[in-house]
């Protein structure tokens, strides 16, 4: 009998070469066909119109196209109406906030404030739940924390163990706060910006019902697993992982309950800390008040790392030279190098789609149905649409970049707002990859927490449940008042 638990799932990258592939053979069987177009002054693009579908002349793809799909989407900004950038741009975002959240890290600032705060909640450590996932939440929601929570598992769960709660709480706080905080992305330049743009809209279009989603679900978070953890500090019999509770004491504390590992908090490192928030802050004023996009927004995580790193020289402890601050921004940028070049991958499929001219086709093919159903059932039959595609693209911005161009313009028949149609992807997105066993994030933090796959099934399922029910309900509502 073969050991299916070896068996790997493919990675986003294989999963998007096979759907190009897929739809280049498809341009070869499903007719040609374009919509008329005309332009849209709420969208600033043109939008197909409803009704107006015909056939045009086939224009099948073939393995040529199939290897330039990845690097055309890469570039090409018309793929996707005139009012997107290309995807160049974005990606070189993601590479330099890579680096300047490496440089922050390096400087110890981040974990110093970590330790700053747990000597003042000395006593009341269950305060550490709420305050520490919303700051993970807020990574969550402003730049799609995720492959940066790793490092904090083995700083944050050893505290909590000490307190004398398990490490599957640990777990929660980083995993779910962080994963909440991107399921309701506000201004996530790797979900809510890339699906915006796919969809053809201003990213902060919509925003306050993705506030409203993240408020709800953020709540709802941090009342499970406060729950949770007062159970397991009244009784220890009831963790989840109590059959390993004295080897994850050992494990984790390593045998000196005194030792916590963080560094010192210096004035440094808090002036460190709020130059970080600073950045957000002119970021997003930049954005709504100044017109910012990506060239922009790249330049100012570009000063802002010579910033931190600059004022980190007064710090002994937080000092680089030249040479460590630009190897340590390439290495955030090369740790994110693999969110870049998804972005190209994934516009490769909508590369072929569009030269192919089936694009038009398969909406057509959606069009009589989507028009028959209403509001509600439309944006509540996308969430579901987007649930399952989240499993095999468990990427938010390889997903935004391969459903929004095609998932957008359905809303314009279904009468629904296209911001609507983004809300529900990355709620969506965000939703699975709280357990989606093909998203490194969860598999690793699980493995760091040493918390089986199992058992935080078990951990989590109520609260997918709930928060599943607080987004249908956010987005009928919307569709209702849209």
């Amino acid at each position: 009998m073969s050991d299916f638990s070896k068996i790997k799932f493919p990675t986003a990258f294989t999963i998007l070469f096979i759907l190009i592939a897929v739809v280049a053979v498809l341009t070869w069987i499903v007719p040609a066909g374009e919509y008329q177009r005309e332009m849209n002054e709420a969208l600033g693009s043109e939008a197909p119109i409803p009704g107006t579908y015909h056939q045009v002349e086939a224009s099948p793809q073939g393995l040529t196209a199939v290897i330039l799909a990845p690097i055309a989407g890469m570039y090409d900004p018309g793929l996707l109406g005139s009012s997107s950038s290309a995807a160049i741009d974005v990606a070189l975002f993601v590479l330099i906030i890579g680096g300047f959240l490496m440089v922050l890290t390096k400087t110890g600032a981040i974990n110093a404030g970590i330790g700053w705060l747990l000597q003042k909640l000395q006593g009341r450590e269950i305060m550490l739940i709420p305050i520490l996932m919303i700051a993970f939440a807020f990574g969550g929601t402003s730049y799609g924390m995720a492959e940066e929570t790793l490092a904090f598992y083995a700083l944050i769960i050893p505290v909590f163990v000490r307190a004398g709660y398990d490490s599957l709480t640990g777990v929660a706080v980083i995993m779910l706060g962080a994963g909440i905080g991107t399921l309701g992305s506000t201004f996530n330049a790797f979900a809510t910006v890339v699906a915006s743009q796919g969809a053809g809209i201003p990213f902060t279009s919509g925003i306050a019902l993705r506030f409203v989603i993240l408020a709800g679900c953020l709540a709802a978070g941090i009342g499970f697993v406060m729950r949770y953890a007062k159970r397991v500090k009244a009784d220890p019999a009831a963790s989840l992982v109590a059959d390993q509770a004295e080897d994850n004491r050992a494990h984790f504390l390593k045998g000196s309950e005194g030792q916590d590992g963080f560094p010192q908090f210096t004035t440094v490192r808090s002036l460190i800390l709020a130059l970080f928030g600073l950045t957000f802050v002119v970021m997003i004023y930049g954005v709504v008040a100044l017109e910012w996009w990506m060239g922009e927004m790249a330049g100012l995580f570009l000063v802002m790392s010579i910033v931190v790193w600059w004022v980190g020289k007064f710090d002994a402890s937080s000092r680089m030279d030249e040479h460590t601050f630009v190897e340590t921004f390439v290495e955030g940028a090369r740790d994110l190098l693999g969110v870049a070049l998804i972005i190209g991958v994934a516009r490769g499929v909508v590369v072929i789609m569009d030269a192919g001219k089936i694009t038009d086709t398969i909406l057509a093919g959606a069009e009589g149905y989507v028009s028959g159903l209403t509001e509600f059932m439309f944006i509540n039959v996308m969430f579901g649409i987007q649930i399952l595609m989240s499993f095999l693209v468990p990427s938010s911005s390889g997903l935004a970049t391969l459903t929004m161009p095609i998932m957008a313009p359905m809303a314009d028949f279904a009468g629904v707002g296209r911001d609507l149609v983004v809300t529900a992807y990355q709620s969506a997105n965000g939703l699975v990859n709280l357990f989606n066993p093909t998203f490194a994030v969860v598999m690793g933090g699980l493995a760091i927490g040493r918390v089986s796959y199992d058992r935080w099934l078990r951990f989590v399922a109520p609260l997918l449940f709930i928060l599943a029910g607080i987004i249908i309900v956010a987005l009928s509502l919307g569709a209702a008042l849209g």
